[in-house]
């Protein structure tokens, strides 16, 4: 198995590609030992390496972010040994226990009709995008009165430097274009 690497806008954060499926789904964030332990035996054992702070699981490729003190040359083997080891042994990179989403809020008349193209601009404008930079943004709430999208930034683009333009200059403005109603777009915090 070759397991390549790319590296990301994020100096922190580098981008795995084990040539395989990782998800078969949706994106899954993981920050935590805690969290990762019941959903994926593949991000828990990649945070337990030593520096590394956050796993992301894309479609076909697993971004790992480091703390600031540690440097890549040691990370890596590491890594790259976790990922080699989740797809040799067999075992899920998610169990049934990572597969479950985040609730959403419900919405209703025409700010149902302005989330369902906000999400579709999402999905087809912007994720692939930042996808290839190893992460995601998702859709967090859409507030009619003031016209704000507030969207969380994962993976890569969590801590980016380049994220508040990201959002601002790139995103914004697209939504904006296509609509209206759209005023400002915002990180969720």
């Amino acid at each position: 198995m070759f397991i390549q690497t790319e590296p990301t806008p994020n100096p922190a954060t580098l981008k795995f590609l084990p040539g395989q499926d990782v998800t078969g789904g949706g994106p899954r964030e993981f920050d935590t030992l805690e969290a990762a332990e019941p959903a994926s035996p593949l991000a828990a054992e990649l945070l337990r390496v030593e520096g590394v702070t956050s796993v992301f699981l894309g479609s076909d490729f697993v971004s790992v972010t480091k703390a600031e003190d540690r440097d890549w040359a040691h990370l890596k083997p590491a890594i790259l040994a976790a990922i080699m080891d989740a797809y040799v042994s067999g075992q899920p990179i998610l169990s049934d226990a990572g597969a479950a989403g985040h609730a959403e809020t419900a919405y209703e008349g025409e700010a149902a009709e302005t989330v369902a193209k906000i999400k579709e601009l999402l999905d087809t404008r912007v994720r692939p995008a930042v996808a290839a930079d190893g992460g995601d943004i998702v859709f967090d709430k859409w507030e009619q009165d003031t016209g704000i999208v507030r969207l969380h930034m994962r993976g890569a683009c969590s801590g980016c430097p380049s994220s508040t333009m990201t959002l601002k200059s790139g995103i914004e403005n697209l939504l904006k274009h296509y609509i209206p109603q759209v005023q400002a777009v915002e990180a969720a915090l």
